[in-house]
Formats: structure tokens, sequence, C-alpha cells
């Protein structure tokens, strides 16, 4: 039976950082966002409060700014070789994360066979914000059930891979999880743990095991 591995992105396939964080930093509005994120982080706001300020700190943004937050942001180390050598085993890759489609989508472009992010309007934005579209640490088990269905395996199949508050519904959902450079939210739930720049060798840890 093939796999379904599911990635985190914020903090797990971005080393130290967050996509919002990167895009913030190409309008020099770095200080700000670094305040949302602690916020959430501590439980202060939600995924929508902090979806709707992040999206009043961007009117000005363009596609230029996120292609080049894409490109400059430091992503770990042969992620792309990683998800190479799951689709050469006949196993699936998707990115599930709570920052902005516009970013998490071009994943795909560096193999992941799917992308979900919260719901943004197009760049640069003439559109409101819906906060349905938004993700939460509960919808990113529902769209990993979605996926098993699409690629015809169950949870019973999944690795998780995440590092904070956001993957701990997914990490309880799915029997394989690794924990990478991850805080205290994940203590004790994930079945392996990696602390490093190198995705390849998070990913050794649940390779051989079928």
């Amino acid at each position: 039976m093939p796999r379904l591995h599911l990635f985190d992105l914020d903090g797990t396939l971005l080393y130290g950082t967050s996509a919002p964080l990167e895009i913030s930093r190409q309008l020099g509005l770095e200080a700000e966002t670094m305040t949302l994120e602690q916020e959430i982080m501590s439980g202060l706001i939600g995924p929508p409060q902090y979806a709707e300020r992040i999206y009043g700190l961007w009117s000005g943004l363009t596609d230029p700014h996120v292609t080049a937050a894409f490109e400059a942001a430091p992503w770990m180390a042969r992620i792309r070789e990683v998800w190479a050598e799951i689709r050469r085993a006949g196993d699936y890759c998707a990115v599930i994360s709570l920052s902005p489609s516009f970013f998490v989508e071009r994943l795909t472009g560096w193999g992941a066979h799917a992308a979900f992010g919260s719901r943004f309007p197009a760049v640069p934005f003439t559109e409101p914000l819906d906060p349905a579209g938004v993700l939460s640490s509960a919808a990113k088990v529902r769209i990993a059930d979605r996926l098993c269905e699409q690629f015809g395996v169950t949870r019973a199949d999944c690795v998780a891979y995440g590092d904070s508050l956001s993957d701990k519904d997914l990490f309880g959902a799915v029997p394989v999880s690794v924990a990478i450079n991850a805080d205290l939210h994940l203590s004790g739930l994930a079945t392996h743990a990696y602390v490093g720049k190198d995705l390849s060798d998070a990913y050794e840890l649940v390779s051989s095991a079928r």
C-alpha cells in the first residue's frame, strides 16, 4: 500500500521562520508580523484573526514580493530530492499549511502532489479576505482525509511532519509522525523527532518503515 506524506510548511519546510514573516520581510513589516506570530503562538488570537490582520498589513503586496520571499526563504535542504524519492517509491506527498495559499501552492512546482493553504485573494488584493477559507489545526485533518480518498489510502498509511501547535491534531490522527525542530506543543506526540536543517535526514527516520 502506498503511503501519504503530509508536510507542514512554517517551521518545518521553512527553517526557523514562516511564510508570512518572509513575505512581510519584503515589505519592511517584519516587526509587525513578529508581534502577530507571538500572539498566535501564545493563543491570544486564532488563525482567522491572524489572517485578517496580516491581510491588512499586506495592502501593498505584489506578486514580485511573493516571488522574492519564496526564493529568498531559508528552506530546509533537499526538499525536492526527498519528494522525488517519495514519488520513486510509489508514495504521495502533500503540503498542508495555515499560511496563504498563494505561497503554499508554489510547492507543487517542487514535486508535491498537492499543496493547501489558507485561501487568500489573488495578489495584489482587490477582494476582501473570507475568514471561512482560513485553515486551522482541525482543518489539516479534514484535508488529509480528502487526500487519502483521492490517493486511495487511509489514515493508517499517512506520515505527518510538523513542528508546532497547528500540527497537533494531525499528529494525533495518524500513526507515524516526525517532529521537525519542534516546540513543546508536540512533546510526546511524535513517533520520531529530528533537529537540523536537512529534510532528507528527517525522512530517513521513516523511509524504511513500511
